[in-house]
């Protein structure tokens, strides 16, 4: 049996003064009109089950206008365990709590995954390039245990090159020292992302043929490098960095940011040959995208042993009844959810029938 979330309890959270909700296993409806709450209790069972936000709040968001304080806590259950984890929030800190003892944000997906899709996520093919690297970040730093730390470390030594790329003059051994520190964290980096791309393409194909009536799609990172990554071993990956950063270094020096490194790379979707970005319709990148959502569903299975928490929030309007009975599909699979709706028609009578359906703003 895979962990399940069995109890929710949110006190001065967001909006929310005191809420307590049971889970069960398979589909969880929250239905109730806007602005009652729906989306900030989402983003608790995100925040307690990533160690994050897709919100990205300052703590004092987070907390009930007028409040010294919030909790969230959840009650997770499943293979003889009971786990409790709660994450306290006051105007300038989070502190999160497994069992009594104090975790780390990047601890708490170790518990139980979650992959949430919000209407956002509907610009993950036709956005900018950003998107879908910080979809790929995020769900990494939930996969991998050091993966956040690396991406962290990467991020921190670009912003401070950059920085000395502005000063006059660039003191350019100090320079040289950068670039030898960012071309190890982005071999690094690099090679941990294609990996992960390369374990999610496969469950992406299934799950798209299975949405789009076997209509074909790949992936493919995309690198500033220049190259292909796939296969290429870290050291090449370094070197080939180190050459990038010496050639483009006049460009760099005169524009005062770094131009080359996974901080800029992309990820790449063609379906059936056509890049999906110029060419796909608007219900084809919404398959996309959900294809993507259950890839990491069954990637995070892959990793954790244990199916991770399917978190929707408002997007049934947005998907057609095809596209609805495929995430129906999956969650009679034995995969918990936690969907958000105004709208209750949205799903088939059977599909009610078995799900809990939980009422907001009543």
């Amino acid at each position: 049996m895979s962990l399940l979330v069995s109890h929710l309890s949110l006190s001065d959270f967001r909006n929310i003064a005191s809420s307590e909700i049971d889970l069960e296993e398979g589909m969880n409806v929250f239905v109730g009109p806007n602005a009652t709450g729906k989306t900030n209790t989402i983003e608790a069972l995100q925040l307690l089950t990533a160690g994050a936000s897709f919100k990205h709040p300052r703590p004092s968001e987070l907390v009930r206008q007028g409040c010294e304080a919030g909790k969230a806590a959840a009650r997770i259950e499943g293979d003889g365990r009971v786990i409790d984890v709660s994450c306290v929030v006051t105007p300038r800190s989070k502190r999160f709590e497994r069992n009594g003892k104090h975790a780390a944000p990047k601890d708490i997906p170790r518990t139980l995954m979650s992959v949430l899709f919000s209407p956002d996520d509907l610009l993950f093919v036709k956005g900018g390039a950003s998107w879908r690297r910080q979809e790929l970040d995020d769900f990494a730093s939930q996969a991998n245990e050091g993966y956040s730390r690396l991406l962290s470390t990467y991020q921190r030594a670009i912003r401070q090159r950059n920085r000395l790329l502005k000063e006059d003059p660039v003191d350019l051994s100090l320079l040289d020292a950068w670039d030898e520190s960012i071309s190890i964290g982005a071999a690094a980096l690099l090679a941990s992302r294609v990996r992960l791309v390369g374990r999610l393409e496969g469950h992406l194909r299934e799950a798209y043929a299975a949405i789009a009536d076997g209509e074909p799609i790949s992936c493919s990172y995309v690198c500033t490098l220049g190259i292909d990554p796939a296969g290429v071993p870290k050291e090449e990956l370094a070197e080939l960095m180190r050459r990038r950063l010496a050639e483009g270094r006049a460009d760099e020096l005169r524009r005062q940011q770094t131009l080359v490194g996974p901080h800029l790379d992309d990820v790449s979707f063609a379906i059936d040959g056509r890049d999906a970005r110029t060419y796909a319709s608007q219900g084809q990148q919404r398959s996309v995208v959900l294809a993507w959502k259950l890839a990491e569903v069954r990637v995070s299975e892959d990793v954790t042993g244990s199916q991770p928490l399917l978190l929707l929030d408002d997007v049934m309007s947005e998907l057609d009844a095809r596209r609805r009975a495929a995430i129906s599909a999956l969650v009679g699979n034995g995969l918990q959810a936690v969907v958000t709706t105004t709208n209750l028609g949205y799903f088939a009578d059977d599909l009610l029938a078995e799900a809990n359906v939980v009422p907001f703003g009543g």
